[in-house]
């Protein structure tokens, strides 16, 4: 089987170990091997990053535009075969493995474009005589901390902004999607990109990542991760004077009004629910629906739900895939318990055994639920969620922004009105009006409040915030 290397200076560099990359959808499938890469090699990459930031900083952007915009052509052209080994290695469906990879290629073309649009401001200065120059250059050397539930989308929307704006790279992909990871970085270094402005090391949280949080040649982070994991960062990179930038949960509500169509509330529901196996931030796991519609969406959600297949990812038909290792599995199946031991009723959620040995479960659905239950609080991350009944709007208004996340906010409703009032008053980064909380385009700045984000937001032109820095010059001509 072919080992797959870390990529240190511009060569591909054997680690202390190697790691097996397993398919969630059939665990007698290894994906292939990847190299764990130790604490000095981190500190070789890190060094590299720092070799190359003066030149990449300085580098034309037609350059930087070419290189992006190749990298984007070619995971548009290997579309279908990204997006397999996604489904493979995460267990996405093939269908959501090939949307993701498309979303990572046009990541990639609108940063190509940003390269050629870089701009500044100059303005009069209050003093007679003197011009003002407002640039943004860039931050330094980078560290990128990716999760495992988006393994190709989430590098890019980080690594193609941070490139754009000038920057050199350390990144960490998550243990368990090695796969994507690898494939993106090795497409950026055939497209061109100079030795050293971007260095991948596959290796444990404990060894990479936290040699990259503590270490004072890095100028930034960016993570994406558990709240746990995130508070970790800041406190690490805060006693290094790093900037950093969190990505990390959501417990986020959908309404459901009376006067919502039923058909699309469902859809939308399942959706955010349980498609991508409920694994994104973004998934609606409350779901706050009121007095006179709720019997009829519990009956229709607990109908659909039965309906779902769950098969291998890269199965025809299947429109969920499984959870992504045991260990997530059995999160889930405790979560179950919990919430049966709150008092909770539960529909589906049972474990599936298959014709290929995997980590299947059939999405779960708890109802007469309450908003102060643990399964309402905590984020269980699988294709879980809990109807919780309220009154009316302005009770599921309240319901909706009472959780410590903020990251995503959806309501179900034809009223004008109140689609405009939720819009306004929901607690959260993002808002969705029938339309799943799940999904954002990839120009349109994602990210959330409270507990959900730190930071500037990611993507698009709001990108510009997080990767560059800001330097304001006088002029007397």
């Amino acid at each position: 089987m072919t080992l797959h290397r870390n990529l240190i200076a511009g060569d591909w560099v054997e680690g202390t170990n190697a790691s097996d990359n397993i398919n969630p959808s059939n665990t007698g499938d290894v994906v292939g091997q990847f190299a764990q890469a130790d604490a000095a090699a981190t500190e070789q990459a890190i060094d590299a990053a720092v070799a190359a930031s003066h030149a990449w900083a300085r580098s034309p952007i037609q350059q930087r535009h070419d290189i992006l915009a190749a990298a984007s052509a070619e995971i548009m052209a290997r579309k279908e075969e990204l997006g397999r080994l996604l489904s493979r290695e995460e267990g996405k469906t093939l269908a959501e493995g090939i949307g993701e990879t498309i979303r990572a290629a046009q990541v990639f073309d609108f940063f190509a474009g940003e390269c050629l649009r870089l701009s500044g401001e100059k303005i009069a200065s209050t003093r007679p005589g003197l011009e003002v120059e407002i640039t943004r250059e860039p931050v330094g050397v980078v560290g990128i901390i990716t999760p495992w539930n988006f393994p190709i989308a989430i590098p890019a929307w980080k690594i193609a902004p941070a490139l754009c704006y000038g920057n050199t790279i350390v990144f960490k992909p998550a243990g368990l999607v090695p796969g994507c990871a690898w494939a993106l970085v090795d497409i950026l270094k055939k497209a061109g990109l100079p030795d050293g402005v971007l260095n991948l090391v596959m290796g444990s949280g404990g060894t990479v990542g936290e040699t990259i949080l503590s270490s004072t040649k890095i100028n930034a982070v960016t993570f994406t991760g558990s709240v746990a994991t995130g508070a970790h960062v800041a406190a690490k990179c805060s006693a290094t004077m790093k900037k950093y930038q969190l990505e990390m949960g959501g417990k986020n509500p959908l309404v459901v009004l009376d006067d919502a169509d039923l058909a699309t509330a469902v859809d939308v529901a399942v959706n955010g629910a349980f498609f991508s196996t409920g694994q994104r931030c973004t998934a609606s796991s409350r779901l706050i629906v009121t007095e006179g519609i709720h019997d009829k969406f519990v009956k229709a959600m607990s109908d659909r739900i039965g309906t779902l297949k769950v098969d291998d990812a890269l199965a025809e038909g299947t429109e969920i895939g499984p959870v992504v290792d045991e260990n997530q599995l059995k999160q889930d199946m405790d979560y179950l318990e919990i919430g049966r031991k709150e008092g909770a009723k539960l529909i589906g959620g049972d474990r599936l055994t298959l014709s290929k040995d995997g980590y299947y479960m059939k999405p779960a659905l708890f109802t007469e639920t309450t908003n102060d239950m643990r399964i309402n609080r905590e984020e269980i991350f699988g294709p879980v969620a809990s109807v919780i009944r309220v009154k009316d709007y302005d009770e599921a208004l309240a319901v909706a922004n009472d959780t410590s996340f903020g990251l995503s906010s959806g309501i179900a409703t034809t009223s004008l009105k109140l689609a405009s009032d939720f819009k306004r008053n929901a607690e959260a980064g993002m808002v969705m009006v029938n339309l799943p909380t799940a999904g954002v385009d990839y120009h349109v700045p994602f990210g959330g409040r409270k507990g959900s984000s730190y930071g500037p937001r990611e993507q698009g032109r709001y990108a510009a915030e997080f990767y560059t820095t800001v330097k304001t010059a006088y002029i007397q001509p």
